[in-house]
């Protein structure tokens, strides 16, 4: 029965596997599985000490790969033991397919995993993933080229250049990589200016923004080397670009000078404290398009860099962080004067913001129509925490203090004096 089976088979065109090749490819499961028995002895032993390194020396910038790097490390070795197994023997088709399909597994569990904890669209990650899937199970078993040369058929020409669904794909894939590549470029970058000495918060930002711009170039350049590009049709593209900035763009380039500017001359820190038009808060980030200011509101202001350069700018945090607070107070011409200005002092001094050097002081601002003015003068140096909260807490404080000793606080009257009442008409 089993050779009128084989016979079947064989008649049309199927051919089983001779007991050689079936054994080849037990030793080559065998040793499949011992690939991927030390891959997952290395993600456990070796994969925390990689993910130990990697937030040593690339810190907060990677907190995506961190938690993946066991993953990767257990895929990877795997991949790497794979490709030195498939590239040691001259494998029979069957054992050069299960080679081939848990190779590619491993290295496409390797992109996923790295491509995403650096932040990588899902849709761009798989699909880079199924493709090294495919590419190296192809080679695996041979057809590789069949399926380079078909996708290199589906597409058309234009001039001397070739556009088809093979240059297509090497395109996603080289803009993918090199995505990948400036992202984790720049937090490298980015952790290493925040550990070197002898640069403050601006200086650290500003390196980072031009590294940032530095390795968006060269990434550039990379690309389109690997695209075969001809620079020479960048020619008329410069011109266009040259007439964009100059109407379209002028802003946006406006605004990336402008924040270089800011950087450079360090007028405007992230931490400052600052009032530009009606929007009062502490800068959050100095950007390349907008500065983010938030309020006490917990609202983000994003106001363009532009107009921190051709606005007024209020810096309470420019020079020196301590900001003085001015609490208006009117009492009574009834009341103590010397007593209510010493109560106004108290006040001040046993609030918890207001700084005991420079002391806080008492004004006599004016003779009111209904009060005598005062004017507190506190000093506070947490200007990001507010001011109307010392305001109301020393008030209230005062509040208190006048009720206790009597001072009054007056409020507006006006007396009505009436000379004479209108007669009735028809009374005598």
């Amino acid at each position: 029965m089993t050779n009128d089976v084989v016979r079947w088979l064989a008649a049309r065109g199927i051919e089983l596997p001779d007991t050689a090749a079936l054994i080849e490819a037990g030793i080559a499961l065998a040793i499949v599985f011992a690939a991927l028995a030390a891959g997952w002895f290395a993600g456990r032993k070796l994969g925390p000490v990689l993910a130990s390194f990697w937030h040593k020396n690339v810190g907060g910038h990677a907190e995506g790969l961190g938690p993946r790097m066991c993953d990767i490390t257990r895929h990877g070795v795997a991949a790497i033991l794979l490709a030195i197994l498939a590239a040691a023997w001259p494998w029979q088709p069957l054992a050069a397919l299960g080679i081939g399909f848990a190779e590619g597994a491993a290295v496409a569990l390797v992109l996923v995993a790295f491509l995403r904890g650096l932040g990588i669209p899902r849709w761009a990650t798989w699909t880079l993933a199924l493709l090294a899937f495919v590419a190296i199970l192809s080679n695996a078993i041979g057809g590789f080229n069949v399926i380079e040369s078909t996708l290199e058929r589906v597409g058309f020409n234009i001039g001397e250049r070739r556009f088809s669904l093979l240059s297509l794909l090497t395109v996603l894939v080289i803009l993918v990589v090199l995505f990948a590549g400036v992202r984790l470029a720049n937090r490298i970058v980015n952790h290493w200016i925040e550990r070197t000495q002898g640069f403050d918060a601006t200086q650290r930002l500003l390196f980072q923004k031009l590294a940032g711009i530095a390795v968006l170039v060269v990434a550039f350049f990379i690309g389109i080397d690997l695209l075969d590009v001809d620079l020479t049709a960048f020619a008329v593209f410069s011109g266009a670009l040259g007439l964009a900035v100059g109407f379209g763009l002028q802003k946006t380039v406006g605004n990336l000078i402008a924040g270089i500017i800011l950087l450079m001359d360090r007028s405007i820190k992230p931490g400052d404290v600052i009032v530009v038009g009606e929007s009062f808060g502490w800068v959050n980030k100095i950007g390349v398009r907008a500065v983010s200011i938030i309020t006490r509101d917990g609202k983000e202001h994003l106001i363009p860099n532009e107009n921190l350069m051709t606005e007024e700018v209020e810096n309470w945090s420019y020079s020196d962080k301590n900001v003085r607070v001015r609490i208006p107070v009117g009492v009574s011409y009834n009341s103590d004067l010397k007593l209510a200005q010493e109560l106004m002092l108290r006040a001040a001094t046993e609030s918890t913001r207001v700084l005991k050097n420079p002391k806080p002081n008492v004004w006599l601002a004016a003779f009111g129509d209904s009060s005598v003015e005062h004017e507190i003068l506190a000093w506070i140096n947490d200007p990001e925490g507010g001011v109307g909260n010392v305001k109301s807490d020393v008030l209230n404080r005062l509040w208190l203090l006048f009720k206790e000793h009597g001072i009054e606080i007056p409020f507006p009257q006006r007396d009505v004096h009436v000379k004479e009442w209108p007669r009735e008409r028809g009374s005598d």
